[in-house]
């Protein structure tokens, strides 16, 4: 069985043929509706990007406002670490024995010309040799 050219260019062409039907069967079919599903595609990833990122400003925004009430916060423990010392410093002041003395003259009391000192060490081993006798 011999080639003929004839026979050579119908194969060709029945080739061709298929070829160009497989590859049309394999590009799918563009129509202006899957433009709009690009579109909405689009707009969707733009909005879920807006959102993300007024998200991240509202939670940055909610930070900043922490991080200045975290430093009026401690400037408030100062004053009041402060006002604490300083209050420690008067009760030392007035119960110093000059503070005393003073206080004490100006409500009439007079010292003491024979101070007498109790010895509760020896009341309380009268107390135990009364128990124990």
């Amino acid at each position: 069985m011999a080639l003929t050219a004839s026979t050579v260019s119908r194969s060709r062409e029945k080739l061709a043929q298929k070829s160009t039907k497989a590859a049309l069967k394999l590009v799918p079919d563009i129509s202006p509706g899957a433009q709009a599903d690009r579109k909405f595609f689009a707009i969707f990833v733009s909005t879920v990007g807006a959102i993300g990122l007024l998200v991240l400003l509202t939670i940055n925004t909610l930070l900043a406002q922490d991080a200045f009430e975290l430093t009026n916060l401690k400037l408030e423990v100062k004053m009041v670490s402060d006002q604490r010392e300083a209050i420690a410093r008067q009760i030392d002041a007035q119960s110093s024995p000059e503070a005393l003395a003073r206080s004490a003259a100006a409500l009439g009391m007079k010292p003491s010309e024979s101070p007498v000192f109790l010895n509760l060490d020896a009341e309380s081993n009268e107390s135990q040799r009364a128990s124990n006798g």
